[in-house]
């Protein structure tokens, strides 16, 4: 029941938005009372907070376990992560815009929480970065941070625009993505 409480709201919020969700619309939707939801969640704030932990949560883990593959260079896990980015808002797109453009929506005490996250996020592809300055495979001069932002802002961005079914997939969009990064940054021989 609490998946169904969350698959319906995250359908509600990305459709009407956070504010113009009420609970009982949420309820009505999947046919359960307020006594239901109140079992699951305290309130809506903490419903969204739920959904926020669980998309962050789920991009870190499969971030770090790009970055922990021993097999792979700096250049084939910067596509990796920035895939790994866009392929989650195609699988996951209503949570990615509930994530994106709902994080106004939560009080300080979570977004406190969500933050942190979010900027855990950044500095594995600051890490990365940086290792593949140290090995030669990217230039040396280069300001990682702004390099980063730049890489984020585009794969972020794509929930806006991306249309899975479109004549673009989501392979080929991380592959010109990486190739305009690389093509920027890469170490010329």
């Amino acid at each position: 029941m609490k998946h169904e409480l969350t698959v319906k709201s995250i359908e509600l919020f990305e459709k009407k938005g956070f504010s113009e969700t009420s609970i009982q619309d949420i309820v009505d939707a999947i046919g359960v009372t307020k006594g239901t939801f109140y079992y699951y969640f305290k309130s809506k704030e903490a419903l969204l907070m739920d959904i926020h932990s669980s998309y962050i949560d789920n991009m870190i883990k499969q971030q770090k376990e790009i970055l922990e593959d021993r097999s792979k260079d700096c250049r084939t896990k910067l596509y990796d992560m920035v895939y790994m980015l866009i392929h989650n808002i195609e699988l996951e797109g209503k949570s990615a815009r509930v994530f994106f453009r709902e994080i106004k929506n939560l009080k300080e005490e979570n977004l406190s929480k969500i933050l942190p996250k979010r900027d855990q996020i950044r500095y594995y592809f600051e890490d990365l970065l940086k290792q593949g300055v140290a090995n030669g495979e990217f230039r040396n001069d280069l300001n990682i941070e702004i390099v980063t932002f730049g890489i984020l802002g585009m794969t972020n961005w794509t929930y806006q625009w991306y249309q899975p079914d479109g004549p673009v997939s989501d392979k080929e969009v991380a592959q010109m993505f990486v190739d305009m990064v690389l093509n920027g940054i890469e170490e010329s021989s």
